[in-house]
């Protein structure tokens, strides 16, 4: 059965406020404080990734206001807001907190006034304040929010990190994708996932994990589940890591034609992301454990500059083109002069 390349996908809708709060203090660690509503953040929903400053809003023009997204009020609206006086300040946040914004966020250590916090509470809009200085908090806060919805699909394999290179060993049931994958992490490689593999789609890139269900966990047909990172240590698991390979494995006689040069390349598209993929036929004794080591120093190869399959083929058009010359037909060793090395 040939790897799946359009499995189904998922994305999140939504999440609610108190999750983004939570997240940005325990993993991103950012300081943000609840100044207004911090009741209402169960209640309020973030749809999408993009943040919005509302400056065109607070000065009066509304016609094309993102007030879905989450707002962020840093210090060119806090100044702008300092220099009016205190009726226009509450008509110029009045007309942001007529739309119903799911949370506004106060960088760089500024404080809005407490009745603009006051109006901000009967409207049950929550509003944090955070010292990160806007840009900085932007950047975060975007990157956790594209995080959260990004494309995701979930794909069948056994995924390990080999020499730094992120390979999805992929084949039909019971062809021995767990079997290379353990015989890989026995030989100090690391083990991202097996069976269920978890894709996600983030700046272009994809990004492999394991389940809640099945992280570090192994299948070994005719042994049962063993726990990879109690039997072999932390050395041995990674939680997650970018896919960068894809290596099909297919029976010997379930293929017509294999690839001998490396000449062609072929890839793969997942979530709209073109992977490469090797289609490996295997047989019994092919060491596909050592295969795997060596399809992932190539690409290490290819991605620094250099193409074994490209310098041979030049090797072998310039023999051509001087035995057209020369009229030389002989097949020559790799060396003239063998210097004495006897055994």
């Amino acid at each position: 059965m040939p790897f799946e390349a359009h499995p189904p996908t998922r994305k999140k809708e939504s999440i609610n406020v108190q999750y983004l709060v939570d997240q940005l203090q325990d993993n991103i660690h950012l300081d943000v404080k609840a100044c207004a509503a911090g009741g209402e953040c169960l209640k309020r929903m973030i749809t999408e990734a993009d943040l919005h400053r509302p400056g065109l809003a607070l000065a009066g023009y509304t016609n094309l206001f993102t007030w879905h997204r989450v707002q962020i009020l840093g210090n060119t609206e806090c100044e702008y807001l300092s220099h009016l006086s205190t009726q226009e300040q509450k008509d110029s946040f009045a007309k942001l907190i007529q739309f119903d914004i799911p949370v506004i966020f106060v960088t760089h250590g500024n404080v809005l006034p407490p009745f603009l916090l006051k109006m901000a509470e009967e409207r049950l809009i929550p509003v944090f304040n955070t010292d990160t200085e806007t840009i900085k908090f932007m950047y975060l806060m975007r990157d956790f929010l594209e995080d959260q919805f990004a494309l995701q699909t979930i794909v069948h394999g056994a995924m390990v990190d080999v020499y730094g290179i992120g390979l999805l060993i992929s084949g039909k049931a019971g062809i021995g994708k767990s079997e290379i994958a353990l015989d890989l992490v026995e030989r100090g490689h690391r083990l991202v996932a097996d069976d269920v593999v978890s894709l996600t789609k983030k700046n272009n890139v994809l990004i492999s994990a394991a389940t809640e269900m099945n992280k570090h966990f192994m299948e070994i047909r005719g042994l049962g589940i063993i726990d990879i990172m109690s039997m072999f240590g932390i050395r041995a698991i990674r939680y997650q890591k970018r896919l960068e390979v894809v290596v099909d494995l297919y029976h010997w006689d379930e293929i017509s034609s294999v690839n001998r040069t490396g000449l062609e390349k072929e890839s793969t598209s997942i979530l709209g992301v073109d992977i490469p993929i090797i289609r490996l036929p295997i047989t019994p004794g092919k060491n596909i454990t050592v295969i795997a080591e060596v399809i992932a120093m190539n690409h290490l190869l290819n991605h620094y500059g250099y193409d074994a399959a490209k310098a041979f083929q030049e090797r072998v058009k310039t023999r051509i083109a001087q035995k057209s010359i020369t009229g030389d037909k002989e097949t020559r060793r790799a060396i003239n002069y063998f210097e004495g090395d006897f055994e």
